[in-house]
């Protein structure tokens, strides 16, 4: 017979090889504005490219997790969509990467990439921080973007529609003023969604803290967005003088909290601020040069969400600039008194990075529902802590707990020590629990609850209901790998207005005694790696305190003329907006 030619196989390069486990995604650099159309650099606009997973796009740009869809409601157009794909070999292409700042504010499409993009890096900083994917607070996978949504000065997130809108308008000189076109705004905006997919209920109706909370936490990570890209703070600073461009010296002068806080990096929106009529010329906020005072607790001016936020971002921003120039006078002078300014730089984006991740970690370790900033101080400090325990180079969590004091924040848990969270020390019953089912099984997160009702301090009749269970993995500075699990629960007791007085509340005057009312409870509880409940963190339904300053406060905002908590959610972000509109434009929401 014959001898057969051996079989060829082939070859290596030709076979498409799975993925390894741990391998680094695929990286996609895309053109953005630095921060809006405002900030230059020797007259022209700022542009840098901004780094995001690389992914299959659709025409929009569509990807896994935002589709844009560039509608504009107020004159029915549909822009035609930016083409997908963008790929040539293993290279991903940048459409916009050598054009000029000119043809790219006239280009709905990059407006298109624009804002793909910044929402997509926003994304990216909180899976990386929370060690976890992060969802929406809504059904579904998509979050759409209109860039150019309809005619108006305003921005804003609708969970109804699943949707981040962006206004235009005319500003100063005729001269059109695209949200679309704002780091600041869409990274705000962007935040919403994503704060409202891990704390639904920050959006029900409760205290002022927690109205103010989804104000000034999207204010605080637009900013330590932009304050975390080495491109974009040197070529501020450089056009600022801050960074001289061809000694890259700076004096020290130059580097004092005053002189920093007046930086186009610590303001927030500087086009819209200065376009809308009634704005000030300047950037739209700059909370950050806001001057502390524990008086602001009583007064009826901060009940204003967008004015309570204000005391969260001064707080933040004042402990990331007093950590940076702690950073800095670290690194002593190169020549003649003078810093190095790319070392300055390196310093500001380190400190603003442990800063945001530090931020958007914390919300793990704070209450699902009645927010306070008390809690989120508590929050802040133990985050930080079991991830760094090691503190004392540049000690963050003794700067955030200054920087909060001076407006007479003060941890709600061990004040007197590291205002930590306490851990819990009571005996609990893991009898019927499957740990690996805990990890990912509300059901079984809900068996634990049944089981520890008591020692858990939760009313057993009030309506419970667990929320979700997120399990996490965050590396440490060492490189170990600290895993936890969240569990997140809720509790409602709903009552009629005349039986407010049986459990120990006084029932507001524009509350009627058939009223139905809603109390809310909840928290998460924290478990370590090996199953055992490490925090119980939560505002208990009982807590006769919390809930009458809520109640109390709802009646003067005028809650109870709404017929519902779903009514008043709804539409929340857009509705804030425009009760501030008459005062000054704000991203709203």
């Amino acid at each position: 017979m014959p001898r057969r030619a051996p079989r060829r196989s082939a070859p290596v390069s030709k076979i498409n090889l799975a993925p390894v486990r741990g391998e680094s995604a695929p990286l996609r650099s895309l053109t953005i504005l630095a921060q809006d159309p405002s900030v230059r650099r020797r007259r022209k606009i700022l542009t840098t490219t901004a780094q995001v997973m690389a992914e299959p796009l659709m025409d929009g740009p569509c990807g896994a997790r935002i589709k844009v869809v560039d509608y504009d409601a107020s004159r029915d157009r549909l822009y035609l969509p930016m083409k997908g794909g963008y790929q040539q070999g293993d290279a991903w292409l940048d459409p916009f990467k050598q054009q000029s700042t000119p043809t790219l504010l006239g280009n709905p499409h990059f407006h298109q990439q624009n804002v793909y993009t910044i929402a997509m890096r926003t994304l990216g900083h909180f899976e990386s921080a929370l060690g976890r994917r992060a969802n929406y607070g809504f059904g579904g996978h998509q979050l759409h973007i209109a860039p150019h949504a309809f005619a108006g000065a305003n921005a804003y997130y609708q969970r109804e529609n699943r949707c981040l809108s962006f206004g235009y308008f005319p500003g100063r000189g005729g001269q059109p003023v695209f949200t679309c076109l704002s780091h600041d705004v869409v990274a705000h905006e962007m935040t919403h969604a994503l704060l409202d997919g891990l704390r639904p209920r920050y959006i029900d109706p409760s205290s002022p803290d927690q109205g103010g909370f989804h104000e000034g936490f999207a204010d605080v990570v637009a900013l330590l967005s932009v304050l975390s890209d080495a491109a974009i703070v040197g070529s501020v600073l450089t056009e600022q003088g801050l960074v001289r461009a061809k000694r890259t010296l700076v004096s020290p002068a130059q580097l004092t909290l005053d002189a920093l806080k007046q930086s186009a990096l610590l303001g927030l929106a500087e086009q819209v601020g200065a376009s809308i009529p009634n704005g000030s010329g300047s950037a739209l906020r700059r909370s950050v040069t806001m001057k502390p005072s524990p008086r602001w607790l009583h007064d009826p001016e901060f009940e204003e969400p967008h004015r309570r936020g204000e005391i969260l971002v001064a707080a933040v921003m004042n402990a990331f600039l007093a950590v940076w120039v702690a950073r800095i006078q670290g690194l002593g002078p190169v020549l003649r008194g003078q810093y190095d300014g790319q070392r300055v730089v390196e310093e500001g984006v380190t400190a603003a990075q442990h800063l945001l991740t530090m931020c958007i970690r914390a919300l793990d370790y704070a209450p699902s529902t009645d927010l306070q900033y008390v809690d989120y101080l508590s929050a802040l400090l133990t985050a930080d802590k079991e991830t760094v325990p090691d503190d004392t180079k540049y000690r963050y969590r003794d700067v955030v707990r200054k920087t909060f004091g001076a407006w007479g924040i003060q941890p709600i848990s061990r004040p007197e020590s590291d205002g930590c969270w306490e851990p819990f020390g009571e005996q609990v019953s893991y009898r019927n629990l499957r740990f690996e089912a805990l990890r990912a099984n509300t059901d079984e997160a809900f068996r634990f609850l049944w089981e520890n009702f008591t020692a858990l301090r939760l009313a057993r009749d009030a309506y419970t209901v667990v929320q979700a269970v997120r399990p996490i993995a965050r590396v440490a500075p060492d490189g170990l790998i600290v895993r936890e699990t969240v569990v997140d629960y809720l509790q409602i007791l709903t009552v009629r207005g005349h039986e407010l007085g049986a459990l120990g509340l006084k029932r507001p005057e524009a509350i009627p005694t058939s009223r139905e009312v809603r109390l809310y409870g909840g928290g998460v509880l924290v478990f370590d790696e090996f199953g055992r409940l490490k925090f119980s963190i939560g505002n208990n339904v009982a807590n006769t305190r919390r809930q009458q300053a809520r109640l109390d406060y709802l009646a003067r905002e005028g809650f109870f003329e709404y017929r519902s908590d779903a009514e008043f959610s709804r539409g929340f972000f857009a509705r804030l907006h425009l009760a501030r509109a008459r005062d000054r434009w704000a991203p709203g929401g």
